[in-house]
């Protein structure tokens, strides 16, 4: 099955876009901000928390740069207009930080100082391990002035115990745990799945013992089970941590953890570059492909 997977990837980027929407509708709000306020609010609806997310990453040029701060900006607006229970969630690299670190920052610092004076809270996302040091680096000293900011941290990067460790020693642990999707070597990231798991619930257990606001971010079940039966057995306090999705993924599973009476949120993708997304996912994960192609045979 892993060969039909690799070659969907290949031959995706040949199929229009109007095919590609078929399955990437369920898991991107849509093209406009207008979309994701819609979408925010049916979630918002039914007692789940939203991230916003602004599609797009690894931008050329600094104009597109300040065109993303815009949206971003744009999308802290509209939160505080609707008064949606919701965050933001913001790229490096697609705020220029491939371009100019000290201009990202700059960027970042808009973006931030902007949802600190409405109160909305913006979490700094992790992108692949080029980056890692740089997104730690701003994230340390937006930190230093602002309190609603957050950042995430890979469990299959074998760095990451200790840049956890280094964080809640800080005090800044603000942390969003998450496996990683990108596409590392061995040297830098564990490939097996039990490794993964294992370090997981090593970050998960750093964070919840230490009273770090904690967001287990993950749809694997074995997990999930693992970190309800961790909350339980810490007595960790409610409000302190929170289970994070992706829309339209394991929607059964996430009714399961809300009628536990665990906090929910689910990150909310929009915007034109939603193509571009939905194709380097599937190159990063090329069993998604697969699964893509299946579902639409089924739903015919």
């Amino acid at each position: 099955m892993k060969w039909f997977n690799r070659f969907v990837v290949q031959i995706m980027p040949f199929f229009p876009q109007s095919f590609i929407w078929l399955f990437s509708r369920k898991y991107i709000a849509g093209i406009n901000l207008d979309d994701a306020v819609d979408q925010v609010m049916e979630l918002n609806a039914g007692h789940i928390l939203a991230t916003m997310d602004v599609l797009g990453e690894d931008i050329k040029s600094w104009e597109e740069a300040e065109q993303a701060a815009k949206s971003c900006m744009d999308t802290i607006l509209a939160i505080s207009k609707h008064r949606l229970k919701s965050g933001l969630s913001v790229k490096l690299t697609q705020l220029g930080l491939c371009i100019e670190k000290e201009k990202c920052l700059s960027n970042v610092k808009k973006i931030i100082e902007l949802a600190d004076s409405h109160g909305i809270f913006v979490r700094i996302d992790m992108e692949d391990c080029t980056t890692t040091d740089d997104t730690l680096d701003i994230y340390r000293q937006i930190r230093r002035q602002f309190n609603r900011v957050g950042i995430v941290i890979q469990a299959y990067l074998k760095r990451s115990i200790g840049d956890v460790q280094s964080l809640i020693d800080e005090k800044i642990a603000d942390i969003r745990i998450c496996k990683g999707i990108y596409d590392e070597s061995p040297e830098v990231a564990y490939k097996d799945a039990d490794q993964i798991r294992d370090q997981y619930m090593k970050l998960a257990e750093m964070c919840l013992k230490h009273g770090s606001f904690s967001g287990l971010a993950t749809h694997d079940k074995i997990l999930v089970d693992r970190c309800l039966s961790l909350i339980k057995q810490l007595n960790a306090d409610g409000s302190r941590v929170e289970f994070q999705m992706l829309l339209g993924v394991t929607e059964r599973l996430r009714a399961d953890i809300l009628q536990a009476g665990h906090r929910m949120r689910v990150y909310v993708p929009y915007g034109p570059q939603w193509f571009g997304y939905c194709m380097r996912r599937m190159k990063e994960n090329p069993q998604v492909a697969g699964h893509v192609i299946k579902n639409l045979f089924i739903r015919s």
